[in-house]
């Protein structure tokens, strides 16, 4: 089994914010591989089904994005996943709008929900699905960029999401790279 966690908010108001594209992401997964409904559980919300051949078990946590691994330790520990098998899909200012980057360890970023799930479970060594929402030009900017909703002109969004569902069963296969590759390949047309 594997844990594939979304990094967000969970206010009903948030739920378009660009710092929620990682909970977006799961829904969009959920749906398109048939996972169960959605129930509250590990100080979040969580789903189960297969991708591929793969269990997954699809964790949002419900703690605020600064505390998300409040909710991630929990669920890993139960399930006796080791950091390895955790993969956070989380928004990402230092990449393009739609482009998507796949790496194992290293350090937050300054990303507060990466920087919690590395505290909560010791190491940095899990995997990150960065999700481009590109950066707004200068760091005084950066809060109300991350904490606004997608713009209408934003028409990469949903074909981003349906492409990262499309794509999820090289995530479980761990093949990042033919991951990123079909992605690219599915959204060239709205970039």
């Amino acid at each position: 089994m594997l844990l594939w966690v979304g990094l967000g908010n969970p206010e009903p108001s948030q739920a378009r914010h660009r710092h929620n594209i990682g909970f977006m992401a799961l829904d969009a997964i959920a749906r398109r591989h048939g996972f169960s409904p959605w129930r509250q559980r590990f100080k979040g919300m969580i789903a189960e089904g297969l991708v591929g051949r793969q269990k997954i078990l699809a964790l949002k946590p419900l703690t605020y994005m600064n505390g998300s691994g409040e909710a991630v330790q929990p669920a890993a520990a139960f399930h006796k996943i080791p950091p390895e098998g955790i993969w956070a899909f989380h928004d990402e200012l230092d990449l393009a709008p739609g482009r998507v980057r796949v790496k194992r360890g290293g350090g937050a970023a300054g990303h507060n929900g990466l920087r919690d799930i590395q505290r909560a479970l010791g190491t940095p060594e899990f995997w990150r699905v960065r999700l481009g929402i590109g950066h707004p030009g200068h760091k005084d900017r950066v809060t109300g960029h991350v904490l606004g909703n997608f713009a209408k002109a934003d028409d990469w969004v949903e074909p981003l999401l349906e492409a990262v569902a499309e794509a999820a069963p090289l995530l479980a296969e761990a093949r990042p790279e033919e991951f990123m590759t079909k992605i690219a390949f599915l959204t060239q047309e709205t970039r």
